[in-house]
């Protein structure tokens, strides 16, 4: 569990990180959190986009993606998620 100061330390890191994954008609499936865990063992901190053609709750989808994929569900801001999850090989994130 992220404290308030480490959700705002990696807020200002991912505010530069464009979404490099989409929530588009189909909804959240196996194989996107598996797409999801690999790069957040790469990468640390990502940003999913939710598409407007999603009918899922914007709330359940973040859910739904930090649950699946193991990760902390950072922030939800507009239609845009950002999950952290510690990487066991490639630590670059220092978390106050």
């Amino acid at each position: 569990m992220l404290t308030g100061k480490q959700k705002r330390h990696l807020r200002a890191l991912a505010h530069h990180l464009t979404p490099i994954f989409q929530v588009g008609k189909g909804g959240v499936n196996e194989n996107m959190i598996k797409q999801i865990k690999e790069a957040l063992e790469v990468r640390e901190l990502i940003k999913v986009s939710i598409l407007q053609n999603n009918d899922d709750d914007k709330h359940d989808v973040a859910a739904a993606l930090s649950e699946g994929a193991g990760a902390e569900l950072v922030q939800l801001i507009g239609h845009t998620v950002v999950l952290y999850k510690e990487s066991k090989e490639h630590k670059t994130i220092e978390l106050p």
